[in-house]
């Protein structure tokens, strides 16, 4: 790979300007929008120097004209002189890697003849391996993160990162010129050196500025200005965007490029509380805007989105009788950081902040846990030798339990770990986010019974009982908090203590069948088993493995007017408008056994039991689905295969099992790469081979897939993007709180009921041989799926190993 000036870098005319001609024929091109259209076409004229270009698409009679900045990337398409020479290279096997991150999270990779950089963007000559490839690809620079070339050895020949100011050195000039920083501010420090420059500035209106460093032309100017007559209200910034002649960052370049502003990052600069203090929360929340700093003489500091909204300047500055100083924070990142400031040192109106999406705190909770738990360090040095049970109605202790429940919610928390240890150590509280616990607070000794029995309270159960477990649920929203529910678990421990487990059940909508993260064939042999009259469909894996979420997903493809749909569930997390749901409670003997026994007198068709536990739930579930009823139902094994030794081992019949049975879907939860932070880079070799011998190690020795030649066209043919396996990998960010992660991704199993399968079912054969003839079949094990997703980029190998087995 070659990054040269010579005349092979030019357009097909040979130019040396990478200008098309007006009206030049044969050069076929495609653009793609930032807003996932795209455009085909005759590409009449491209002009670097001014940043636009046209396109004649067919059927049309004119061309449409587009500046750089509106094109996510162009595609030109060889002519007759340039298709017989990709891109006018003789060698075609002479190539590199390439990668680029686009600005919306995307990526652009894979094998390449050659590159060019110049001040408006990237050239790239990617390798052509069929006749509807490009010849050359431009990608504005406008919208490129950052790039990487290597060669075809894998070194690095070329990285950099495209802002405005790398590839723009006319405009640096004139930045330089007016003394505009182009620094990010985070701390006072900079953020006063900063306004000291500012204050050496002339101002120019939003207009101008985007005009100057070339965002718009005059004549998408002079139309924005014209519709902002028609709504005067509206700032001229919120126009243009609207229009989609410029985006958003677009704006806050300008603002603090040409004006001057400050550009503030709101998310780590340290707020002052003094700041907050002189503007409520219900004032900052409606005109979306952060106080953070005041400065000497009394000016306060304000971040907003738009600093020319002198109206709301006017406001503020009245409210807080102090002159205001604005500058720019990032629109999308201001509304959660007010929220979060706020409430942070317990300032949050909670009925202004009611209604805000993330806002919601609870009531009678206006400071953070850490700030509650401050107050109980002050009032807990009693020795714990002379500790008392506190009374319940203790308002801190109160308020921090609501904290800690709503903090775990906006933190994405599946359960809440409340852990006390003997002696003077502190009660830990850890939340379990993405499968993962995490340290959230620690807490004085001497109110650690006073914590277990304030939840006990708020679930009904017997505080004075401590030596046996017991289980309770909360309904948060009684307590004047969010509308959540929580499954309570309280275990005994050594010296009389309890550690509480509390499990939030906030999914009350099922989730479509297609957004569980199945394979096209795992998707397509789901579909066809539930819609089978009768038989039995189970959903395996550990506790927290997502096998209620599974099952109420397909049950809502079945929660049809013409059919009559029974659930036994303990407890009923997901609610359907159209199922008839029973909760069980074998503390008075309605277990799920006895549930199914009534349900099959009530005329169902469908019927899901959230678990099958012991022998008599399962002769039950596998009698219902011999006798008409299609049967659902959850098992704690570890792989599809393994659930047939499991029913074995409960004393089921192998022989009306097998006639029962339609599919086995055995699943994991992984944790997904964060979308925002997330990078993609090309497949190495060694990492490659890796990938394949995992895959390959469940394998039987006579599937086509053993061959490793076969196994890489398979992956090329499904997943390769622009002729090259990618994998990704996330850095960190604050949308992730730095983990990489965000979200977990589901791994599947799916074992289906074949006549092969069922006679080794009956014949009693090993799970190895079950698990041999389902991959012959077509089946691919957990950590098969795992490594798929990992070439689909989302979730890594250490994550699916983890996750999954052999």
């Amino acid at each position: 790979m070659q990054e040269t000036n010579s005349p092979q870098f030019t357009l097909p005319n040979r130019t040396t300007d990478d200008t098309y001609p007006v009206g030049a024929s044969g050069v076929m091109a495609a653009i793609e929008g930032w807003n996932a259209r795209s455009l085909s076409g005759e590409l009449v004229d491209f002009r670097p120097e001014s940043g636009n270009l046209k396109l004649l698409v067919a059927g049309q009679p004119r061309a449409i004209s587009l500046r750089f900045n509106q094109i996510k990337r162009l595609r030109v398409f060889p002519t007759e002189s340039t298709r017989e020479s990709p891109s006018g290279f003789p060698d075609a096997s002479a190539t590199g890697a390439f990668a680029v991150q686009l600005r919306d999270g995307s990526a652009y990779a894979g094998l390449c003849h050659a590159y060019r950089r110049t001040d408006k963007g990237l050239w790239i000559f990617p390798k052509r391996t069929s006749e509807d490839d490009p010849e050359r690809v431009f990608i504005p620079k406008s919208g490129i993160v950052s790039y990487q070339m290597r060669t075809g050895g894998g070194d690095t020949i070329e990285e950099g990162e495209f802002g405005d100011s790398l590839l723009n050195p006319e405009r640096d000039a004139a930045a330089s010129v007016v003394g505009v920083e182009s620094a990010v501010v985070e701390n006072l420090e900079q953020l006063k050196a900063a306004l000291q420059r500012q204050a050496t500035l002339q101002p120019v209106p939003i207009g101008e500025a985007l005009l100057g460093l070339g965002k718009i032309t005059p004549a998408q100017l002079d139309e924005a200005l014209a519709r902002q007559k028609t709504q005067p209200k509206k700032p001229l910034g919120q126009t243009l965007v609207e229009m989609g002649l410029v985006q958003p960052a677009d704006l806050q370049v300008a603002l603090a490029r040409k004006m001057g502003y400050p550009f503030v990052d709101v998310q780590r600069y340290p707020i002052d509380a003094d700041a907050l203090r002189l503007v409520p929360s219900a004032l900052a929340l409606r005109l979306r805007v952060l106080p953070i700093a005041l400065l000497g003489g009394g000016a306060i500091v304000v971040a907003m989105a738009d600093p020319l909204q002198f109206k709301v300047i006017d406001e503020l500055e009245f409210t807080a009788q102090r002159k205001v100083v604005p500058v720019v924070g990032l629109a999308q990142d201001l509304q959660r950081r007010i929220l979060e400031a706020y409430r942070t040192f317990g300032l949050l109106d909670e009925a202004a902040a009611a209604g805000i999406p993330g806002a919601d705190a609870g009531a009678g909770q206006p400071a953070e846990a850490w700030q509650l738990a401050a107050e109980l360090s002050d009032d807990g040095e009693a020795d714990v030798a002379d500790e008392q049970l506190l009374e319940q109605s203790d308002n801190t202790l109160v308020r921090l339990v609501n904290s800690i429940i709503v903090e775990a919610f906006h933190q994405r928390a599946s359960d809440i770990h409340i852990e006390p240890y003997p002696g003077k150590e502190k009660v830990v509280v850890r939340f379990r986010v993405d499968g993962e616990l995490r340290p959230y607070l620690e807490l004085p000794a001497v109110y650690r019974n006073s914590l277990v029995a304030r939840i006990k309270v708020m679930c009904n159960l017997d505080i004075s009982e401590r030596r046996k477990p017991q289980d309770g649920k909360i309904n948060f929203r009684r307590f004047g908090g969010l509308p959540i529910e929580l499954r309570v678990a309280t275990i005994p421990t050594v010296e009389g203590l309890e550690d509480v487990v509390m499990r939030i059940l906030n999914s009350s909508e099922p989730l479509p069948l297609g957004a569980l993260q199945l394979s096209t064939r795992n998707l397509a042999d789901i579909e066809r088993i539930i819609e089978r009259p009768y038989g039995l469909f189970l959903c395996v894996g550990p506790t927290g493995s997502g096998k209620t979420t599974t099952l109420h997903a397909a049950l809502q493809r079945l929660n049809t007017p013409n059919r009559k749909v029974w659930t036994a569930e303990d407890p009923v997390e997901i609610t359907q408008r159209g199922l008839r749901q029973i909760q069980v409670n074998p503390k008075i003997g309605w277990t799920f056994a006895q549930a199914l026994r009534a349900l099959l007198r009530a005329d169902p068709d469908v019927i899901m039991v959230g678990e099958i536990r012991d022998a008599e739930t399962a002769e039950m579930a596998i009698e219902a689905s011999l006798t008409g009823h299609f049967v659902m139902s959850t098992l704690h094994t570890n792989t599809a295969a393994e659930t047939i030794v499991r029913l074995r081992d409960l004393g089921v019949d192998p022989f009306s099992f097998a006639d029962s049975l339609q599919g086995i879907l055995a699943q994991r939860l992984a944790r997904r790469l964060c979308h925002a932070c997330v990078r993609f880079e090309p497949v190495d070799a060694q990492r490659l081979q890796e990938l394949i011998q995992d895959y390959q190690a469940p394998l039987p020795d006579d599937h086509p897939l053993r061959d490793a030649a076969v196994l890489e066209r398979e992956w090329r043919q499904r997943f390769s993007r622009d002729g090259q396996l990618m994998i990704g990998h996330a850095p960190g960010c604050a949308e992730c709180a730095q983990t990489g992660f965000r979200g977990r991704i589901a791994m599947h199993e799916l074992l289906v009921g074949s006549d092969a399968v069922r006679y080794l079912v009956q014949t009693r054969a090993r799970p190895a041989e079950i698990q041999a003839q389902a991959l012959r079949e077509g089946m691919r094990t957990l950590r098969q799926d795992g490594i798929e997703k990992v070439l689909m980029g989302l979730t890594t190998l250490a994550e699916v190993r983890a996750a999954s087995n052999l």
